[in-house]
């Protein structure tokens, strides 16, 4: 029998939320990534849990025990429940009706085999009780073991009924799969010929769950068995997956953490096609593929994004970033420009003295930050 024992299984408030309901005869399982998490030995974020008991009655029946419940997705099963302020989904078992390749349409059901069914890789269909049992009513604990991601059952209907399988398919092999091994057969050859579905979905999906493949340790040889379907040119016109190892060799030799739009950044192509960036990541996206000097990519936008720029253009040229170009990014991301509209006032006013002063910058920039105060204003 296998069983998880874990900080976040018995703390007080997990164990509230399962008692909720169990008390009153219905079902708690844990739930997807925070038992395969556990099993694994890798962080656990999100707790979700699986039950028996409509949504109406975990409603009731967790208020009656002074728990906060917001409806997050009610029509779909789900309340969250708060419990020692941290959040719970709690789901009601369920099965689909209907798909049309974006969404479905649910119906309750009253056993756990039902629910694992509708759910996407054997992998995700774990659950485990309140006591940490682990129940494996698909076949997904050989599979997480051998760290092979395996669409339940039918490949091609799995994708089918919502064609964001195909990218979560990529981006969980580059969290979990085996590398050596590669990705599932039968997986690869569903996702090429359903690539097309891609095209049906949000850019809010698609850029949500690009983003967090992007984010794996190493995702290029998930991004290139993807690229092979022909799925990133879907999402993503005019990419190539080719330069993504360099960059990540790249980030490897200068101790850079992984970046998801740093990589999105050597990918190529037009993200404004078919993804929606929020404003602090297109910021970023258009700043990482400036053409400034190191220096003053580090005074404009602060070393951090500096690096980030670097390495890419090192990646690009298929090269380690410069050791000079690095000094120089840090250099100006400590610099301060010495003079101030104060300095050029009364004789220069208007919009007059915002041209001087920028153009006042761009010397001293130019001359590697030496001007000082005096040469500029002579």
């Amino acid at each position: 029998m296998t069983r998880i024992t874990a900080s976040w299984l018995t703390d007080i408030g997990p164990q509230t939320v399962c008692r909720v309901l169990t008390d009153a005869g219905y079902q708690a399982w844990f739930v997807g990534g925070c038992v395969r998490n556990e099993l694994l030995h890798e962080p656990v974020a999100d707790l979700d849990l699986a039950t028996d008991a409509h949504p109406d009655v975990v409603t009731r029946l967790a208020q009656a025990a002074g728990l906060v419940v917001i409806p997050t997705g009610i029509d779909h099963g789900t309340v969250t429940v708060i419990s020692q302020n941290v959040p719970f989904e709690v789901t009601t078992f369920r099965h689909d009706i209907a798909t049309d390749g974006r969404r479905a349409t649910v119906a309750f059901a009253d056993n756990m085999t039902d629910d694992a069914r509708r759910r996407d890789f054997t992998v995700n269909a774990l659950y485990a009780g309140p006591d940490g049992t682990v129940v494996d009513p698909l076949g997904g604990l050989p599979d997480l073991y051998a760290r092979r991601i395996r669409f339940i059952e039918d490949a091609d209907q799995r994708i089918k009924e919502d064609y964001l399988r195909v990218l979560r398919f990529f981006r969980f092999f580059a969290w979990y799969g085996d590398v050596n091994e590669g990705p599932d057969r039968d997986g690869i050859a569903a996702c090429a010929d359903n690539i097309e579905g891609l095209q049906g979905l949000s850019k809010e999906r698609v850029t949500s769950e690009l983003l967090k493949l992007l984010a794996a340790p190493d995702p290029a040889p998930a991004v290139a068995s993807f690229a092979a379907t022909g799925g990133l040119l879907q999402i993503l016109p005019g990419s190539t997956a080719v330069t993504l190892a360099v960059l990540i060799h790249v980030e490897h030799q200068a101790a850079l953490a992984p970046d998801p739009i740093r990589r999105l950044v050597v990918l190529g192509g037009d993200p404004t096609c078919t993804m929606r960036l929020s404003n602090r990541d297109a910021k970023r996206y258009a700043q990482m593929q400036s053409d400034l000097a190191p220096g003053a990519l580090g005074y404009r936008f602060g070393l951090q994004i500096a690096m980030d720029a670097l390495a890419v253009r090192a990646a690009s040229l298929g090269r380690e970033i410069d050791p000079d170009a690095a000094e120089a990014a840090k250099t100006g991301a400590g610099e301060v420009f010495p003079l101030k509209a104060a300095d050029l006032m009364p004789e220069i006013q208007g919009a007059a003295l915002g041209k001087a002063l920028k153009d006042a910058e761009n010397r001293w920039i130019a001359s590697g930050f030496t001007l000082t105060r005096a040469d500029l204003l002579g």
